[in-house]
């Protein structure tokens, strides 16, 4: 049986500098993003690339940050089912975005390079076979039209 669950975020926009947008020059694209009960938000601009400010978070940023995440996720809850401890996890994600012709653009592909260290190295083999399940677990990865892949390394201690 299905289930919905529902989740809400509150954006507002930071940006007016005094005369909206009365040009394309004229408005900072600075918002910041909050949900309900959070500590605190998230300051965003649009990327540097597009006249935003590189010191706050992008929406390209934020998506391949959800599919890490998500990963990070299904793959911790993977493990502890399994019985594999998990001691530290770490990502180095990229994503490509292609700009089109028309101003238009989306992303072509997303890399996690997840690292995960173990308790114990002979469960190596098969934590990495379980990246292939939390791929399909993963809310995120599911919802995207576009590759999410997967290159892990393991470590132990």
């Amino acid at each position: 049986m299905s289930r919905n669950h529902e989740f809400h975020i509150a954006m507002h926009w930071t940006g007016n500098l005094g005369q909206g947008t009365a040009g394309y020059r004229a408005y900072s694209r600075n918002h910041d993003v909050n949900a309900p009960g959070k500590a605190a938000s998230i300051p965003c601009s649009s990327a540097q690339a597009f006249r935003g400010d590189a010191s706050r978070y992008n929406p390209e940023e934020l998506l391949i940050a959800a599919l890490s995440n998500c990963h990070m996720l299904s793959m911790l809850h993977l493990c502890a089912d399994a019985g594999i401890i998990v001691t530290a996890y770490a990502d180095e994600a990229t994503g490509t975005m292609r700009l089109n012709p028309d101003g238009s653009g989306e992303f072509v592909s997303v890399t996690l390079r997840p690292h995960m260290t173990l308790a114990d190295p002979s469960h190596t083999a098969q934590a990495e076979a379980l990246h292939q399940r939390a791929h399909h677990l993963c809310f995120i990865a599911r919802s995207v039209n576009f590759p999410v892949l997967t290159e892990p390394a393991q470590s132990t201690l």
